[in-house]
């Protein structure tokens, strides 16, 4: 059974550098395949014997309505086969995408008019192909690493593939709520190790701020109580047909209660045998 991955989404949020990153990771990469062609490669990758088990297609490079209108139709008929079929959609907000046209004076692929103009010609065109994207990453906040080690981290196990991908994000308020999550954890309510002198200037990845963090009994309570709360809901959610979660915790700078406590359910939930990782947003911040 071949697996294939749709990217698409907004022009300047990043589909060339997840293009490349998915290459890394061994799959076959097809980037700006007209529609009409789909179900033809389709039919080519799945024959027995070949060896592309994994196949990602880069679509809607500068396409119109009649180019976007023939995607959905593909989807279905692949999702018909015996084939996994899941659509990647890249976005960020409107401001970001005219810096980034502005900083490398890139022509938008829609510039009849001007670039604020052609953003929002493309976000109409693609409003339906996001609402059903299996998953949408928001890459506002995110530079060209950070947007690699995320797509790493949701698509680079083919050995589980079929099953729901659970990502914990931590984050900070004050740079924002990732756009991309399906659920918020507040955690600003615990102990903050900001206001320790000798744990201000460290992360949550190091060992004396997370062992502040875990030290205090509400947060393991916390912990307690969104562990059994996710383990009600997650099975609940992989029944419905979702192949991807995200669950967004975040505390005042992003730095380190949210990040501790990202990790610490991360490894909880995958002790429970849920597909789990974890991406801090804003620990360099």
């Amino acid at each position: 059974m071949t697996e294939f991955l749709f990217v698409t989404g907004m022009s300047g949020a990043g589909r060339s550098t997840t293009a490349a990153a998915l290459e890394d990771l061994g799959w076959f990469v097809i980037d700006n395949l007209p529609p009409s062609l789909i179900t033809k490669v389709a039919d080519l990758v799945s024959r027995p014997g070949s060896e592309n088990e994994r196949v990602a297609l880069v679509i809607g490079r500068g396409g119109g309505d009649e180019y976007v209108d023939d995607v959905e139709p593909m989807l279905n008929r692949l999702r018909k086969g015996r084939h996994v079929v899941r659509v990647l959609f890249l976005d960020a907000p409107d401001d970001v995408l005219v810096r980034r046209f502005e900083g490398t004076r890139r022509r938008h692929p829609l510039a009849a008019r001007g670039v604020e103009e052609s953003i929002a010609d493309e976000r109409r065109l693609f409003g339906e192909l996001r609402a059903t994207a299996d998953i949408v990453i928001d890459t506002g906040d995110l530079n060209t690493n950070q947007l690699r080690q995320r797509v790493i981290e949701l698509f680079g196990d083919p050995v589980h593939a079929e099953r729901m991908q659970t990502s914990i994000v931590s984050f900070g308020y004050k740079h924002g709520i990732p756009l991309d999550v399906d659920i918020v954890l507040d955690c600003r309510f615990l102990p903050n190790p900001y206001w320790v002198d000798e744990l201000r200037a460290r992360s949550g990845l190091e060992e004396p701020v997370r062992d502040y963090v875990l030290s205090h009994p509400e947060t393991r309570a916390f912990l307690d109580k969104v562990e059994e709360l996710l383990r009600m809901l997650l099975p609940s959610f992989e029944q419905e047909g979702k192949s991807y979660l995200t669950i967004a915790m975040g505390c005042t700078g992003g730095r380190h209660r949210s990040v501790v406590l990202a990790d610490a359910l991360a490894a909880r939930l995958s002790a429970a045998g849920v597909r789990t990782s974890a991406f801090h947003r804003d620990i360099d911040r």
